[in-house]
């Protein structure tokens, strides 16, 4: 069998892929482009500056349950779906959280590892019904008799696992920045653009960052209804589980620590970016990041699964059980979607056919018609376009901007060299006014 060879993002770490169309390497997560020749030499370059040799702790991440803790608790296994939960002895449940079936084969819980941190509820079921229909508020393309007709179906408290991972990591990322500057001297129009070489080296350290070790669970959710705010946990006591499910972790903090990796290294380079200023454009060059100081903990945050249905269709939509933030992906309706499409399309292509055709001085209507309908196709298409994207709520998370350590971004070095400048000259067509009659 040949071997495939994979080529890592230098910035994010993701795997990158080759854009036919473009001709070049780019990243699907970060959107960074590299030439062919570029990213092998920029790879062999980082691989000797930066060694990422980050091994996540965490042995004092979580303990073995008491067996007086134990005992208080028991194991619920769907038969349909093969998701575990766990729940107080006191706890009915009727149905599977994640795909609403209703057998749940019970044990009692052995061997249970005990999370080191756990945020209380703090939103109720009420809450979530509440949220649910301010979500669906301002969304243009939903049909109207969802609102109408649509009845949730259930909603199910849970307990989501995590690991929640802390890191120090030191980034030396460069930038290519552009300053664009055009003036008119004579019958030609001058562009002007400077290049300079923008270097930022430094650190920034990360805390808490939460990555949902269920497998149960598509990580979309989780990171959707993100953030949760620390400051709210609490050392664990099995006493908060009383009334409510508990999903049990099924994913390692080591399987999980790509993830964490690759949402640190994005977020170090979206804060480093936010220092490059005063430039008309700001492309990535080349991204060191170390991680080190790195560790994993164990805990449980809250969480509501809201079911829906709809037209035989069944929705499902998550909600922070401590800030109350809920996402989840609505149905659009075609037919208010053609309706804006082809309305808007009408409205601007007029107005733009009108306004070339005054700015040409009245010669012919063939081209400010062309302009019109092309213009005018483009923006209403993306204003629809947006309307649709109102629709899809869950998505995953870019970055970890939400858990920055206070404090803990600094720059050692931030240079910005000039390197060279190209001036390129365009003929500036005549007016109306200078032509022969």
């Amino acid at each position: 069998m040949a071997n495939v060879t994979e080529f890592n993002c230098p910035c994010c770490g993701s795997s990158l892929k080759f854009d036919a169309a473009k001709q070049n390497i780019k990243c699907p997560y970060c959107d960074s482009e590299f030439s062919i020749d570029d990213i092998k030499g920029s790879i062999e370059e980082h691989a000797q500056d930066f060694k990422d040799n980050a091994s996540w702790d965490t042995k004092d991440a979580m303990e073995e349950m008491s067996n007086e803790e134990s005992s208080l608790l028991n194991s619920y296994c769907c038969d349909m779906c093969g998701g575990e939960i766990i729940a107080d002895e006191n706890t009915a449940s009727t149905s599977c959280p994640y795909c609403g079936n209703n057998v749940l084969i019970k044990s009692r819980l052995t061997g249970a590892l005990k999370p080191k941190y756990i945020i209380p509820f703090k939103k109720t079921e009420e809450d979530a019904k509440v949220a649910l229909k301010d979500y669906m508020k301002g969304k243009i393309l939903l049909p109207r008799v969802f609102k109408d007709e649509n009845r949730i179906k259930e909603i199910k408290p849970l307990y989501v696992p995590y690991w929640l991972y802390d890191a120090d990591v030191n980034a030396r990322i460069k930038y290519i920045g552009k300053t664009v500057r055009r003036w008119t001297s004579g019958d030609y129009e001058y562009k002007e653009e400077k290049y300079y070489s923008v270097v930022r080296e430094g650190g920034i350290a990360y805390e808490h960052l939460p990555i949902d070790a269920s497998k149960s669970i598509d990580n979309k959710y989780t990171e959707s209804i993100e953030p949760y705010h620390f400051t709210e946990a609490k050392a664990f006591e099995s006493a908060y589980l009383a009334g409510y499910m508990s999903d049990k972790y099924d994913v390692t903090a080591e399987e999980d620590s790509a993830r964490a990796t690759q949402r640190i290294k994005e977020g170090t380079e979206m804060a480093f970016r936010k220092t490059v200023n005063g430039y008309n454009e700001v492309k990535l060059d080349s991204c060191n990041i170390q991680l080190y100081n790195t560790k994993a903990e164990y805990a449980l945050y809250p969480l509501y699964f809201l079911n829906t249905k709809w037209k035989e269709n069944n929705y499902k939509f998550a909600m922070n059980g401590e800030t109350g933030t809920l996402k989840g992906d609505l149905p659009m309706s075609k037919i208010k979607y053609f309706s804006w499409l082809f309305s808007l399309f009408i409205a601007f292509g007029a107005l733009l056919t009108l306004l070339f055709y005054f700015l040409i001085d009245g010669e012919g209507i063939a081209i400010p018609l062309l302009v019109g309908i092309l213009l005018g196709f483009l923006i209403s298409f993306l204003i629809t376009h947006g309307m649709k994207k109102q629709l899809k709520g869950i998505v995953f998370q870019r970055g970890s901007a939400a858990y920055y350590k206070d404090g803990s971004m600094h720059l050692t070095v931030a240079t910005d060299r000039f390197m060279y400048k190209r001036v390129t000259r365009t003929r500036v067509a005549s007016s109306s006014s200078s032509r022969k009659r």
